[in-house]
């Protein structure tokens, strides 16, 4: 459905809208086709009058592992590459935030960098007892202009959120779930999320739709408040000495 890549599978069940992060051998990092399809995924789901709800998942043993560490050498030597990555960044959240349905997070595995950021800006999360969250944008030399700093500061305290994101700690499920980053933490998410969905996608059609566009109406405004500096800010760091010294290290460390 829609117009997506491969690492990005989206079908229909009645009104919901499973979405499923599609790149399981690696883990479903991040690489050009899928951020570029999670940037055009949330207009056209908007779009999609038949939509109720939606449940995003992933494919394998992680939601996903973050960054393709080549993609992210790759960004860091192509000025336009670069460019092009973060306009996308910017439409990903904003779309996410700005998504006509619900999005329940079913977190089969760990949720890491972007991974974690579309956890942060679903409406309604559901962790699997070995996920854990983690944002280590600044461990490897980046600002987290699509990251937990754009939304952690509305869903936790902000000392917590400083700790989390300049530390890149990981949050297991239970502790994500006490901190209010997540709602439930059980066996089986993907089942969980399906079933939540789909009891949301038979109430009345405006009343949900209206309620989670007043809801998120403080995400929009929180994220409008710093997502330029935060994506201009994360330019810069990909030319920064820090980067370029990690990323190699952790390419050459892949191979």
């Amino acid at each position: 459905m829609y117009d997506m890549p491969e690492d990005i599978d989206v079908r229909a069940d009645g009104a919901l809208r499973i979405i499923t992060l599609n790149r399981p051998d690696a883990l479903n990092a991040v690489n050009d086709g899928l951020h570029t399809g999670l940037a055009r995924l949330w207009p056209q789901l908007s779009e999609d009058r038949d939509a109720r709800a939606a449940v995003l998942t992933g494919s394998g043993k992680a939601f996903s592992a973050g960054g393709d560490f080549a993609y992210l050498a790759e960004l860091a030597a192509d000025r336009e590459l670069r460019a092009r990555t973060i306009a996308h960044g910017r439409e990903l959240v904003l779309g996410m935030a700005r998504c006509r349905i619900p999005v329940i997070a079913a977190v089969n595995g760990p949720a890491v960098g972007l991974g974690c950021s579309l956890v942060a800006l679903s409406d309604i999360v559901y962790m699997a007892e070995t996920a854990y969250l983690a944002d280590p944008h600044v461990q490897v030399g980046l600002v987290a202009a699509d990251g937990g700093p754009l939304t952690w500061p509305l869903q936790i305290s902000l000392l917590q959120a400083k700790e989390y994101a300049l530390t890149g700690a990981r949050i297991p499920a239970a502790k994500a779930c006490e901190l209010g980053l997540a709602n439930h933490m059980v066996a089986d998410p993907l089942s969980e999320a399906l079933a939540c969905a789909k009891r949301i996608a038979e109430q009345p059609r405006q009343a949900v739709e209206s309620t989670k566009r007043l809801l998120n109406m403080h995400i929009e405004r929180a994220v409008l408040a710093t997502l330029d500096y935060a994506m201009t800010a994360e330019e810069l760091t990909f030319q920064s000495d820090d980067f370029q010294t990690n990323i190699a290290r952790l390419t050459a460390g892949k191979s």
